[in-house]
């Protein structure tokens, strides 16, 4: 099976979304497996995330961008990431739960490619549940808690994805975390200052990058094609990095 590769490189927050959603908007019948970075650091929020629990002009003040992602969620501070989306047709063997958990096992695969300590990333086993989770204030955040096939190291997130059905089409992305910026997001919640201390005393429990389990700088070249051979593997595919469609070049 073939599918297309895409590297936009480093993108501001809202070509990065408009690509995405465009990729999924003008599908030509061919999976794709997207790679991109965000330049200047940005805040996205969930399609359904009122945009008042973060202190707008404070980003602004710093440099950062706001934007609204597709798909649902929580708020993510992209910066030190390698930031992928995948966009699969649906079909009676592929609904959404299995494409979200094979993208994740992908993923799984292309981080043991960069390292093998990776292989003690493992996919989240339990479902959280998320009407009790919404109702407290770190459920701001996207990193706060794992959901179901979400990947962990040694019970900590370092991987997160949402998914959004158009159509017949599934358009997921994620946040691969490479280093601790991050966490920085807490500093932008519109929230009291004793409830934003405890949520970032959860943070740091919560979640973890790949420089913090290598001790070491992530090689964002060499983890791209890590990534790329983990979906070749997975999926016993092959890409041809000459399949995206001018329309979607086009985004402004």
């Amino acid at each position: 099976m073939m599918w297309q590769f895409i590297d936009t490189g480093f993108g501001t927050g809202k070509f990065n979304m408009d690509y995405d959603l465009e990729l999924a908007k003008n599908f030509s019948g061919t999976p794709s497996l997207r790679i991109y970075r965000w330049q200047p650091f940005c805040i996205s929020l969930g399609a359904n995330q009122d945009i008042h629990t973060i202190y707008s002009e404070k980003a602004s003040q710093n440099g950062l961008e706001i934007v609204k992602r597709p798909t649902g969620g929580r708020a993510i501070l992209h910066a030190e990431e390698l930031t992928y989306s995948v966009i699969i047709p649906l079909s009676v063997e592929n609904p959404p739960k299995k494409i979200y958990r094979d993208i994740n096992n992908a993923l799984r695969e292309g981080l043991i490619n960069y390292d093998p300590l990776f292989t003690k990333i493992e996919l989240e086993h339990t479902q959280p549940h998320f009407p009790s989770f919404y109702k407290e204030d770190k459920s701001t955040l996207c990193f706060a808690v794992s959901a179901m096939n979400e990947l962990n190291y040694k019970g900590r997130k370092v991987v997160g994805s949402a998914q959004r059905k158009l159509g017949n089409i599934i358009l997921q992305h994620g946040t691969i975390l490479c280093g601790p910026f991050h966490k920085k997001v807490t500093e932008y919640l519109n929230l009291l200052p004793k409830n934003i201390l405890e949520i970032k005393g959860e943070i740091e429990e919560t979640t973890t990058e790949l420089e913090t389990i290598l001790g070491k700088k992530i090689n964002y070249e060499t983890l791209a094609v890590s990534i790329k051979k983990g979906f070749e593997q997975h999926f016993n595919i092959e890409f041809n990095n000459e399949l995206v469609d001018e329309k979607v070049l086009q985004v402004n």
